[in-house]
């Protein structure tokens, strides 16, 4: 099966493209030949935005600042800490779905694909019908992002990889692993920390629910849910990785909230009024 997730190179070559678009679209003749031109140039620009993004993001996977022998490590430190918690063996979650090749591998193919078009549908949405909230979804995606890949920098060995665990892999069983093998691990396959999928579904469920007035809003919370789902059944994934992404989209809103009261305080503050001296007083 082809590699279905834009490399680092591809995806910059995109947001190279992009920017060519936005600056043709500003240029003034073109301006006033089209006037459609500002607002799909306005498009371009930000999509370039968010391919830039995801051209790091895959870029910045194939670093460490620490040694990847202790990617296993910390795996199984992951994995002992979910048992304290309490929280569900992902090998029994996933054994309820092995009996089911299609749906597994329809779970490959969604973790492969799905994530990066739907959030930058959900941008461009935001940009054309709401441009007003668009700016908070879009600092959230780059706050969370940013965060994840720091967090990444520290090597951590997916549940697959974790011998013991009697978890399969599903996208080598099936041939569909978005992962080259050469006999050791890639970096970018030790990043499971956190699961960046799961944090981009938590804003796009965000921004339908909290944007959207259809009362068909609330179906988009199953997507995040569905997302954790899919990435502990192809074990991809901790319930811990996900767990700590939505902590970090929650702290990225909460940053932008404490942000925006704090402006708003400022602004509110009333302007000391100078002091007239006596004489202007008298001469008036």
């Amino acid at each position: 099966m082809p590699h279905l997730m834009l490399s680092w190179q591809y995806a910059l070559i995109v947001a190279g493209g992009l920017v060519i678009v936005t600056v043709v679209s500003r240029a003034p003749r073109v301006a006033r030949t089209w006037t459609g031109w500002s607002l799909w140039g306005g498009v371009a620009w930000e999509a370039a935005l968010l391919f830039g993004l995801y051209a790091l993001w895959q870029f910045a996977g194939s670093f460490t600042v620490m040694s990847p022998d202790g990617a296993l490590p910390r795996a199984r430190w992951l994995w002992h800490a979910e048992r304290l918690l309490h929280l569900p063996s992902e090998t029994s979650v996933q054994r309820l779905f092995l009996p089911h090749p299609v749906l597994i591998q329809a779970f490959n193919l969604y973790y492969d694909i799905l994530h990066f078009p739907l959030l930058g549908a959900c941008l461009v949405w935001l940009y054309v019908r709401h441009r007003d909230r668009y700016p908070r979804i879009r600092t959230t995606v780059a706050l969370f992002t940013g965060a994840s890949l720091l967090i990444q920098f520290i090597p951590v060995a997916p549940p697959r990889l974790l011998p013991g665990s009697g978890l399969v892999d599903t996208a080598v069983k099936y041939g569909q692993s978005v992962y080259s093998w050469h006999g050791g691990f890639d970096a970018d396959e030790l990043s499971a920390m956190p699961s960046v999928h799961v944090g981009w579904a938590l804003i796009v469920a965000f921004a339908v629910i909290t944007v959207s007035r259809s009362r068909w809003r609330w179906l988009a919370a199953g997507y995040p849910v569905l997302t954790l789902l899919v990435v502990v059944v192809t074990a991809n994934h901790f319930w811990l990785d996900g767990i700590v992404a939505g902590l970090l989209v929650a702290m990225a809103l909460a940053a932008q909230h404490l942000a925006r009261r704090r402006r708003s305080g400022t602004s509110s503050q009333p302007v000391q009024a100078t002091p007239v001296s006596r004489e202007m007083s008298n001469q008036s």
